[in-house]
């Protein structure tokens, strides 16, 4: 068992996969450290991998004009990142900046797709860890959208 596939079965993303699968999947991901500060992933740039956080925070922010930005969510040990880019390809329409000292681990979707037709039930496992991670994204989404609503119109008693 590998250092990487250890990492990776603590993860989110390794959360129902085999010891083998984890070292096969340790085999074509690779290690990252960012610095306080430093950028991971940059609004408007295409990036076709797939990001574990295994130490440290992220945070999410956006371009709110002029020279500002605006913090969207923090990603903490464990959570997922660039989902949706590592499926289609699509530029970021967010930054993805590090609070502290992180270490990530990468996949590309290049060295994914080299897996596919040796183990599917690998590629089955991790498509399901990146929807679940979406779904999260998605149901904080809506619950803040709620407590957003309530807030502006005053209802439910609860403002």
């Amino acid at each position: 068992m590998t250092n990487v596939a250890n990492l990776i079965l603590q993860s989110s993303l390794g959360s129902e996969m085999s010891q083998e699968e984890a070292d096969a999947l340790g085999n074509i991901m690779s290690m990252r450290e960012l610095a306080d500060g430093d950028f991971l992933i940059n609004e408007g740039m295409v990036d076709d991998s797939l990001h574990v956080l295994l130490d440290g925070k992220l945070e999410v922010v956006k371009h709110a004009g002029a020279d500002e930005t605006v913090s969207l969510a923090v990603l903490r040990e464990g959570d997922l990142a660039g989902e949706l880019s590592f499926i289609d390809g699509t530029t970021h329409t967010v930054g993805l900046r590090a609070l502290c000292d992180c270490q990530i681990l990468s996949l590309a979707r290049k060295d994914f797709e080299s897996v596919v037709d040796q183990s599917p039930q690998l590629v089955y496992k991790v498509m399901r860890a990146v929807a679940r991670s979406a779904h999260r994204i998605v149901h904080r989404m809506n619950h803040q959208f709620i407590e957003l609503n309530n807030y502006i119109f005053k209802q439910h008693g609860r403002y």
